[in-house]
């Protein structure tokens, strides 16, 4: 099946401090959660549909792409967002979600323009092709419990500009995320089935229903914590970003060598890619 099927799903605040890091914690300052460290919303990034109403239009552009970024017209706060993807089976039960089943995660780049008057999480995320990536090399999830194998790899982030290679994303294992395993699962469920259009959230069991219930989905489970360096330095036209998921019986220095040359072994999910004008 084609990924221009699956409909593309964020988890928003779903990494300690990374909201307050980004500048986007005020977006959800009048969004209730059961527990402190809960994540926010989630969001749209693409809907597979042409039957979205003119505001949200935007989001039938497919964003993804495994080797370019396209630099947003009129944008100067543009920064990498290093995450891990699930690809997910979705299954209904009448028009509810009822089962989310992972089969396969990747690096991910869930990369945003800073908009502190955006009026919803995804007018950050899709502004159009290339706007977003996901490697090429997706791997198999044993499970998503724990004691599965996604549970034995990190997170890693670099920013390239000229031959400077510097470290975007702190180093960051899959296990600390906030919400991970059944409990996000469950979490995300709840939320495609209930979460209404109020403040920076849409209703996605509307966008469900207009994309006739698509029965895959890409979600992203939230971005790591900057590095000081990705804090405060943006994305230019000539850099490359480079997101790495990789299993921990490699070291870090392993993963800033093969990121010197951009080359990374086939059992890494590696995404690399360039800025480019649109």
């Amino acid at each position: 099946m084609k990924t221009q099927q699956f409909i593309g799903l964020g988890v928003a605040g779903n990494f300690a401090g990374h909201l307050e890091q980004a500048g986007e914690a005020s977006d959800f300052k009048n969004v209730k959660t059961q527990e402190a460290i809960q994540p926010k919303a989630i969001f749209p990034f693409y809907v597979p549909s042409q039957n979205l109403n003119e505001a949200d239009q935007f989001l039938t552009t497919y964003p993804l792409s495994h080797n370019n970024i396209a630099f947003p017209q009129g944008a100067d706060n543009l920064q990498i967002e290093p995450e891990v993807a699930l690809i997910c089976d979705v299954i209904y039960q009448g028009t509810k979600v009822v089962e989310l089943t992972p089969t396969h995660f990747a690096a991910y780049n869930d990369c945003s323009i800073r908009r502190p008057n955006a009026r919803k999480i995804c007018e950050k995320k899709n502004w159009g092709k290339d706007s977003k990536g996901i490697s090429e090399n997706w791997i198999p999830l044993d499970r998503f419990t724990q004691g599965g194998n996604l549970d034995n790899y990190h997170i890693a982030c670099f920013h390239k500009r000229g031959e400077t290679l510097t470290e975007y994303g702190i180093d960051s294992p899959t296990v600390g995320y906030s919400y991970f395993h059944e409990k996000l699962l469950h979490w995300i469920i709840d939320r495609m089935n209930h979460q209404i259009d109020e403040g920076p959230m849409n209703n996605i069991a509307e966008l469900l229903a207009q994309a006739n219930y698509p029965q895959k989905a890409i979600i992203s489970i939230g971005a790591t914590r900057y590095t000081p360096f990705g804090e405060t330095n943006f994305l230019q036209v000539g850099d490359t970003s480079i997101v790495v998921v990789y299993p921990n019986y490699y070291s870090h220095n392993q993963i800033c060598e093969m990121a010197e040359k951009e080359h990374f072994a086939e059992d890494i999910s590696a995404l690399i890619q360039r800025v480019i004008s649109l």
